[in-house]
């Protein structure tokens, strides 16, 4: 039998052995400061989910004089005209903001807080996620057509940059804090802690670590339990729970084929969305003139289709309810996306998902209005199948199949359409993928250079700058040059992949790193360092996704 001091010492080699090194590492990536920072990143995450649907609430007050979603059931009892009013006075407001306090000329979203995450050198501020979340608070409140995730997720991305600063963070934690910021502004403004954590998994960081999950939680579940405390705990679409159950599995090769349909309009989506982006950067219009021109663009749209005012939650009820015919559906997808282009595209604030999900329940209303009329002895309801299309248009658009699904069951309450949702979402996520190559978000980035889809090398390629690992030149050593001399040379600002280029091309194993203002020798490349700063930033990126 073990006597107490030799049970002892076993223990304390076992601690030492095994159990020291892991809680090294856990210290190493500043984990403790990390959780802690969640729980502060939940708090505000939650505080300004509340204050930012306060502030949209506050704006249709004034237009409408009501802070309710009801603005079709509000607008029925004004003047026709009185729809036209608010896009185009918020319009007006907006541009006036741009021109004096938004030099960037848009608000911000999903696109640049992954940009952030990317690279530290982004524009994401903390002054400029403020006048983003006044410009869309604006926006969506005076009527315009778009979503509130975008410029909340922005705000709270900025806030967290702030506080992994202040806590002095490592880069691979700095990157988690950021997320964490995301998932507390999604599960605040959605009430979905789960999706929320997922969405911040997904599309921000792009991995699953275990190091990021904990952090994530705690700051998701911080910020829903604050929105809950504020509007209760009561999803956002309240469905009858025997309305969106299937029927029959006869009804399967209609989920597939809806998921087909839901891929098309995603498609146009996107393409509008990314069409109108292009036209405008190519405007001579003044920035701060758009937005009003936008509006009132809109306000004439709402003249016929009241429906697409705000974030459209009024609507998208109504096709959750079957309350819609056909015709008025297939409309309100041509007008939603019409209004919601307009919007984005005049540089008024907004984000996709809100539109997504509209898109969605219209595209599904619409087909199972269809089906239920060819088959009525076996197809579901018209609501189970708008719902259905709300996750397969928004997985679509967004890129993120996992956490939209997830979504859907959050805001609906239900589960028991898990299997039609998935196939549906599955196939529309699968062919606009194969059509448009990329999401909504990773064409923004695609735009601005950043090209995620191709994987981490092409990121280290383009963004490890030969000022990175030149080795400085010797006191004494000459630093005159002859750039018309043909002899190959590098700049200290060019990218890693077109000094490898260089290196390949004139097979020498090291180049002569020239500055820019004076032409002379600042330093010398070698080809092995820059070998091995890419394969550094390889490993890194490995290790990070798999802690």
């Amino acid at each position: 039998m073990a006597t107490p001091v030799k049970t002892a010492k076993q223990i304390y080699f076992v601690t030492q052995r095994w159990v020291r090194p892991h809680l090294a590492s856990f210290h190493a990536l500043q984990q403790p400061r990390l959780w802690l920072l969640a729980i502060l990143l939940g708090l505000i995450g939650g505080a300004l989910g509340i204050a930012f649907r306060l502030a949209i609430g506050f704006v249709q007050w004034i237009w409408l004089g009501t802070t309710s979603e009801q603005v079709l059931t509000t607008l029925s009892a004004l003047p026709w005209w009185w729809p036209m009013i608010g896009p185009l006075a918020g319009g007006i407001v907006v541009g006036i903001i741009l021109y004096f306090w938004r030099p960037l000329g848009r608000a911000g979203g999903v696109a640049d807080v992954i940009e952030a995450r990317v690279r530290e050198s982004s524009t994401l501020t903390f002054r400029g996620a403020t006048v983003a979340t006044l410009v869309t608070a604006i926006t969506l409140g005076s009527g315009g057509s778009g979503g509130r995730e975008g410029p909340i997720v922005y705000y709270a991305a900025a806030a967290s940059k702030l506080g992994f600063r202040i806590f002095r963070l490592p880069a691979a934690a700095r990157r988690i804090a950021l997320a964490c910021g995301v998932a507390a502004a999604i599960s605040s403004s959605f009430n979905a802690p789960i999706a929320g954590v997922l969405f911040a998994h997904e599309v921000i960081l792009g991995h699953f670590a275990m190091s990021a999950f904990v952090p994530l939680v705690i700051a998701s579940v911080v910020a829903a339990i604050i929105s809950r405390l504020w509007f209760g705990e009561a999803p956002a679409f309240v469905i009858d729970p025997d309305a969106i159950s299937i029927s029959s599995y006869l009804e399967i090769p209609a989920f597939a084929l809806l998921g087909l349909v839901c891929a098309a309009v995603a498609i146009l989506f996107q393409t509008a969305l990314i069409g109108g982006d292009w036209l405008s950067k190519r405007s001579d219009i003044p920035v701060w003139v758009r937005p009003a021109i936008g509006g009132l663009l809109v306000g004439l749209i709402a003249l016929a289709f009241p429906h697409v005012l705000g974030v459209g939650y009024e609507a998208t009820d109504m096709a959750l309810a079957g309350s819609l015919d056909l015709w008025l559906m297939l409309a309100l997808i041509v007008a939603k996306t019409v209004a919601t282009t307009i919007t984005l595209s005049s540089r008024a604030g907004g984000g996709v998902f809100s539109p997504c999900l509209y898109l969605g329940a219209m595209t599904g209303g619409a087909f199972g209005i269809i089906a239920t009329s060819v088959f009525p002895d076996v197809a579901s309801s018209v609501g189970l199948y708008a719902l259905i299309g709300m996750g397969a248009v928004a997985a679509a658009v967004l890129g993120a199949p996992i956490s939209t699904a997830v979504m859907i069951f959050e805001l609906t309450g239900g589960f028991a359409f898990s299997i039609a949702l998935l196939l549906a979402v599955g196939i529309a996520t699968g062919l606009c993928q194969a059509v448009m190559g990329r999401s909504y978000f990773h064409w923004q980035l695609y735009t601005r250079g950043i090209m995620l889809e191709e994987g981490p090398h092409k990121h280290a390629a383009q963004f490890i700058r030969v000022r990175d690992f030149l080795r400085p030149l010797p006191e004494g050593e000459d630093t005159n040059f002859d750039i018309a001399s043909g002899a190959p040379w590098l700049r200290p600002s060019e990218t890693l992949e077109s000094a490898l280029k260089a290196f390949d091309a004139s097979e020498v194993s090291r180049l002569p790193v020239i500055e820019s203002k004076t032409n002379a020798i600042i330093g010398h490349a070698h080809h092995v360092d820059a070998l091995a700063s890419f394969n550094k930033a390889l490993v890194a990126h490995s290790r990070e996704e798999h802690s």
